[in-house]
């Protein structure tokens, strides 16, 4: 049975995973300080060291959480809704906003966030590939290949609604993929 202290520290980590969050999707990694998100957490800015060791950590933790919670929003391909509604269900959330703010950092050579996002990627690359198996690609169509194309697509058109949503037509985007996209994979 948890103790009110274990349950407090629990809560203490849960707000200041949320608040860095924010704070990374709003300003980046580097430009956010371990005061910005004592403050937006109402906690102690010595907490952070405490739970997390230093800010690649609280990072680490925050990449963690939020990938879990995207993963378990695609649930399982089996039975699953309409795999396109999920992509763009996807690009609608606001925790894709953190992974395309850090995507500038993390290409960057020494970045303490690439190997993240190396395996933010082939965790979707996974979850493509989970939903391809019985779609008919085109002959000669590679299907890793295909997965990378599509991952990259997706992360190219969230990040292009981000920076000018009145331009891109989500819907219409959803149309495009349908009608490109091999049959049976829209509808699996």
């Amino acid at each position: 049975m948890a103790t009110r202290r274990t349950e407090t520290t629990q809560e203490s980590r849960r707000l200041l995973v949320q608040a860095a969050g924010e704070l990374f999707a709003e300003k980046g990694f580097r430009r956010t300080s371990f005061v910005e998100i004592a403050e937006r957490a109402g906690i102690s800015r010595g907490s952070i060291p405490w739970h997390f060791g230093n800010k690649l950590g609280l990072l680490e933790a925050v990449l963690e959480d939020r990938l879990q919670a995207m993963l378990a929003g695609f649930g399982p391909p089996e039975g699953a809704a309409d795999p396109l509604e999920q992509v763009m269900g996807f690009v609608r959330l606001p925790v894709t906003r953190l992974f395309i703010t850090l995507l500038g950092e993390a290409v960057e050579d020494g970045s303490p966030i690439r190997e993240h996002y190396a395996r933010l990627h082939a965790a979707l690359r996974q979850g493509a590939r989970a939903r391809m198996r019985s779609a008919a690609l085109p002959a000669g169509v590679d299907p890793e290949a295909f997965t990378v194309l599509l991952v990259g697509a997706v992360i190219g058109v969230h990040a292009q609604w981000r920076v000018a949503p009145e331009a891109v037509d989500l819907e219409a985007v959803r149309a495009v993929a349908s009608a490109l996209l091999p049959q049976d994979l829209a509808r699996h």
